[in-house]
């Protein structure tokens, strides 16, 4: 049985990794869907940008966003140093490392086919909920076309995926597990974080990445590997920074925004 002290230890250490990442961003979501709903212009007829840009000059604009990549991998850090082990595999609290180079293969195909099952029936669901009226429309990109624009989208992407993965994951699987939180609750109340921060984007944000974190969380209890989720969650957002002007181009109904 774990120690009461060790306990509340541990529940403040979640707090604290949660408000310096995805538990902060999850109340900054909520507030931004509570105005965007309370605005006279329709949700629908919003528009919700993730990668913006950070100034007018291309070389600082640059800079900055590199800084963001760099010092918004910081949590990510935080939680690799907190579950470290002192034996290898040192990262096998996030379900990292201990693999020969096929492993590793085998756990990268497995993400590609986790983001086709995610994917493909997430683009419907997104133009679904946005058809129906309960989310915005989002823009995965506004950075103009630089030599440097894709690298940093991928390198956005990949931000992204190494965060909510291990932090949101593979952290807080492990620290639930001490704490003696079984494993339905565990995968539900993952989910739903994640669903949280994705509210800025109206509730179809919410509800699709909530069906993720439960389909992630899942797949998380069975193979206890965080190498496919985060391939998975990469190609995904990869497809949708990079891929966003040539699907604006080819179905400007459907994605333009407004």
């Amino acid at each position: 049985m774990t120690h009461p002290q060790y306990r509340i230890r541990l529940r403040f250490e979640i707090a604290i990794v949660l408000a310096l990442s995805f538990g902060a961003s999850g109340i900054y979501a909520i507030v931004t869907i509570i105005e965007r709903v309370t605005r006279e212009t329709a949700l629908a007829a919003q528009t919700a940008t993730i990668n913006r840009p950070l100034d007018e000059r291309p070389v600082f604009d640059l800079i900055y966003q590199l800084l963001g990549i760099a010092f918004g991998l910081a949590p990510v850090a935080l939680v690799a140093f907190l579950l470290w082990r002192g034996t290898k595999p040192h990262l096998a609290g996030l379900g990292l490392g201990g693999r020969r180079p096929a492993g590793v293969l085998r756990e990268s195909l497995g993400g590609v086919g986790l983001a086709a099952l995610i994917g493909i029936p997430g683009i419907g669901f997104y133009l679904f909920a946005k058809w129906i009226g309960i989310n915005t429309t989002v823009v995965p990109t506004a950075l103009d076309a630089f030599w440097w624009t894709v690298p940093i989208l991928v390198l956005r992407a990949l931000q992204a995926a190494l965060g909510e993965e291990l932090i949101v994951v593979a952290y807080l699987f492990e620290r639930f597990k001490r704490l003696g939180i079984g494993p339905v609750a565990t995968v539900v109340s993952s989910a739903l974080l994640r669903g949280s921060y994705h509210l800025y984007q109206g509730f179809g944000g919410f509800l699709g990445n909530v069906v993720m974190g439960l389909v992630f969380g899942w797949a998380y209890q069975r193979w206890g590997r965080s190498l496919p989720l985060i391939v998975a969650h990469w190609i995904l957002d990869i497809v949708s920074f990079v891929g966003y002007g040539l699907a604006v181009a080819l179905w400007p109904a459907l994605f333009a925004a407004g």
